[in-house]
């Protein structure tokens, strides 16, 4: 779900067996804990807002 593989939920259930539901959880929690991590596989042009606020946060002190 992550750069820089980006799959989608139902790939990665698909390949790992593991259950979309599960992978959806595990999606908010990371978001929850404050990591980045996209809505969708699609390039970082075509984030949301929110996920580009995000990225630009976590790097600022870069």
């Amino acid at each position: 779900m992550s750069p820089p593989h980006r799959q989608g939920v139902a790939q990665i259930s698909a390949e790992l067996g593991i259950h979309v539901v599960t992978l959806y959880n595990w999606r908010k929690a990371w978001r929850l804990q404050g990591e980045v991590v996209p809505a969708s596989e699609k390039d970082p042009d075509g984030w949301s807002a929110t996920d580009t606020f995000t990225v630009v946060l976590e790097t600022a002190g870069l």
